[in-house]
């Protein structure tokens, strides 16, 4: 990426569309738009061309009506809306030209190839944004969250987004940055009197203010448990043996009849997969083949392909008939299943209630359909390995109190979905968790009486690490590799 060029891509997605942006940034944008569009002069007839193009003296932030030309016939390829951004206060920080065009993919296509003509560079993947953060309008935290707004499938995911954006991470690390500048800074500054020993209130001063710092990152860095989940979403494959209701709770869970239900064991021969999204985090549902003893074939395979699923989800749900008893079926699939990611569910609760579960599976019963916050379990419960919800699949029942526990299931003690901020990013996570070992050294180094210059070296391991997660302290390569994530155009 060559930040001297001027650079040009379209920007809104490929097909047709009632509007298609072409964006262009760099030095000289408005040169090319004088030689690519010519304003309508005021008064003029709907299809008449009235000033010459390059006289045009474009106001920064106002928009002109006018024509793109062709480059041999300079006849009008499409009738545009041209916008002008003045460097520095743009997106990129430098001159944009944003030319609003019909949205039909062969008139972008023109428009393109004509500002490539006119000495522009075809943009690579996040090159606008990327310049964004080169001229400080972004830091790296708000470039990644241009991203996810982008790539958002759900609106939890989009709010979070946009509060990345605005800054929202970075104001919260910004004191822990400047909290351990200011104990290096006094670190550095005993070092010019050697003479006169730290003393030990400065000493538990400058321990207690590392302590809060430590306290504040692992703070933020937790809610990567959740917030892995939020960005990448999660697998939660539904299991059972044949006609407990698995169908029906994933027609229901992705509200549509996706999945055939009738009272014929073995309806399900094969996995059903569908995509949707629990209290905003995409999920991914597996409605698989019911499983039992069988000696039909394709039943069999199904049954197999099932196995595969558990395996592989991150959560499944055992389905229970909470109207019969407790089958054989029932008691292999509950020692069959990994206990860490399952949750047992009592299905047909608007029944008659026959099942009773044994005492040796040791399970948590929790209630009903009351509707708990966001992550908390119903009060008498706990987020344990073996947690029990009853439903009702027909009548919508429990199945609030489901959500709650997939979010604690997913993230523990910070399964409740936050409205502050959220580590969703791995390496961003990764840099808190470099930044906390090196600070944790630090401050053991304080408490054993090491030398200031140690310390020191700790400390400042500790700030390049936070300074990864607002770019500060990444080298070329690695900025170039988040920026290659981007789409073309942003």
């Amino acid at each position: 990426m060559n930040a001297g060029d001027t650079i040009v891509a379209i920007s809104t997605p490929p097909g047709r569309g009632g509007i298609g942006v072409v964006r262009l940034s760099g030095p000289a944008p408005l040169d090319i738009s004088r030689r690519l569009f010519i304003a309508r002069a005021s008064g003029a007839a709907q299809a008449g061309i009235g000033q010459d193009a390059h006289s045009h003296q474009f106001e920064p932030n106002h928009s002109v009506v006018g024509h793109v030309l062709d480059a041999e016939s300079h006849t009008p390829i499409d009738t545009a809306v041209l916008t002008y951004f003045k460097a520095p206060r743009s997106y990129t920080g430098e001159d944009v030209v944003e030319l609003s065009c019909h949205g039909s993919p062969v008139v972008l296509g023109l428009v393109l190839d004509r500002a490539l003509g006119l000495g522009a560079r075809l943009a690579e993947p996040g090159e606008f944004t990327m310049r964004a953060f080169l001229n400080h309008r972004i830091d790296l935290a708000q470039a990644q969250a241009v991203r996810d707004l982008i790539d958002s499938q759900t609106a939890y995911q989009a709010r979070l987004a946009t509060r990345q954006l605005d800054g929202a991470l970075s104001k919260r690390i910004n004191p822990f940055k400047e909290a351990l500048v200011d104990v290096i800074v006094h670190l550095e500054s005993s070092l010019e009197f050697v003479e006169d020993d730290i003393s030990p209130e400065t000493t538990s001063a400058l321990i207690g203010k590392l302590d809060r710092v430590n306290d504040g990152l692992a703070e933020i860095a937790s809610s990567f448990a959740i917030g892995r989940y939020i960005k990448q979403g999660f697998d939660l494959a539904i299991v059972g043996r044949p006609n407990v209701g698995k169908s029906s709770i994933f027609n229901r869970l992705i509200g549509a009849d996706r999945a055939i239900v009738t009272e014929v064991p073995g309806t399900t021969r094969d996995a059903l997969h569908e995509s949707t999204s629990i209290r905003g985090i995409p999920v991914r549902l597996i409605d698989t083949a019911g499983i039992r003893e069988t000696t039909d074939l394709v039943e069999s395979i199904g049954i197999t392909r099932t196995r595969e699923a558990i395996a592989d989800a991150d959560i499944q749900f055992l389905v229970l008939d909470a109207s019969e008893p407790l089958t054989a079926d029932d008691k292999n699939l509950i020692s069959q299943t990994p206990t860490q990611s399952r949750i047992i569910i009592l299905n047909k609760t608007d029944l008659p209630q026959k099942l009773e579960l044994a005492a040796d599976f040791a399970v948590q019963m929790f209630g009903g359909s009351s509707t708990p916050r966001f992550g908390v379990p119903p009060s008498g419960g706990s987020s344990t390995a073996a947690e029990t919800i009853k439903i009702s699949a027909l009548t919508g029942a429990g199945f609030d109190t489901l959500a709650c526990c997939i979010l604690n299931r997913l993230g523990g003690s910070e399964g409740a979905l936050r409205e502050d901020i959220m580590i969703t990013d791995a390496r961003q996570h990764q840099a808190l968790r470099n930044a906390l070992a090196a600070l944790a050294e630090a401050r053991d180094l304080i408490r054993r009486g090491e030398l200031e210059e140690i310390v020191v070296l700790k400390l400042r391991a500790s700030l390049q690490s936070i300074g990864e997660i607002t770019g500060e302290t990444l080298n070329d390569d690695i900025l170039s590799q988040i920026f290659s994530t981007f789409c073309i155009g942003k």
